[in-house]
């Protein structure tokens, strides 16, 4: 497998008091919100900066300057599209027009998440069409194709339990590879029994 035809995608919000990890925040905060996303956001590019394949980090708002993902080479562009389904349907469009071969798409909320994991990832798409990690509150944390499947992409209730299966069913009958499930970071029931995220949350002890 050559990594050079390897491409992860990154989509990441820019990290903005009140307009991030807004349902965590509806228990613990805006700041505390805020922080733990900055933490997740450095535990995203720990495990991708060494990670053999060219990546490329796609804002929600702007494109930043002079932060985290100046650093081990990550190109940097636009989210575009009116939901998640369109801004992933134009990373990957975009991705194959570069001529990559095999591409994933990661978020930035996942503490689960391994440089281990992704590597895993990019070798099953040698032998699989598409290659998709189940996260536990029913959506996906990675998924990965080697070509245009435009169907994943559309008419899905984003950030609902649904979107994992009806993403299977668009896959079908391609040969897809399941990886084990994780945990993303969305509610506060996500990270109340993790210790690692318990500095964040001195303040809400009782």
């Amino acid at each position: 497998m050559s990594a050079s035809k390897n491409l992860l995608l990154i989509l990441t919000r820019n990290p903005e008091l009140g307009k991030c990890k807004t349902r965590l925040a509806a228990t613990i905060g805006d700041e505390a919100a805020l922080a733990i996303y900055a933490f997740l956001l450095e535990h995203t590019q720990k495990i991708t900066k060494t990670l053999d394949c060219t990546k490329r980090v796609y804002y929600s708002e702007y494109v930043g300057k002079n932060d985290l993902w100046d650093l081990g080479d990550y190109e940097k562009h636009l989210q575009q599209g009116a939901d998640l389904g369109e801004r992933m349907q134009h990373a990957f469009e975009a991705g194959f027009k570069s001529g990559f071969e095999r591409i994933i798409v990661i978020g930035s909320d996942l503490y689960d998440l391994s440089q281990q994991d992704l590597e895993v990832a990019f070798s099953k798409l040698e032998h699989h069409d598409a290659v998709i990690g189940p996260a536990s509150d029913g959506g996906y944390y990675l998924l990965g194709i080697t070509q245009m499947i435009p169907a994943v992409f559309k008419d899905k209730a984003w950030g609902t339990h649904t979107v994992y299966e009806s993403t299977l069913k668009d896959l079908d009958p391609l040969k897809v590879a399941v990886l084990d499930e994780r945990n993303d970071v969305d509610r506060y029931e996500d990270i109340q029994n993790n210790p690692v995220f318990t500095p964040f949350l001195i303040d809400l002890r009782p």
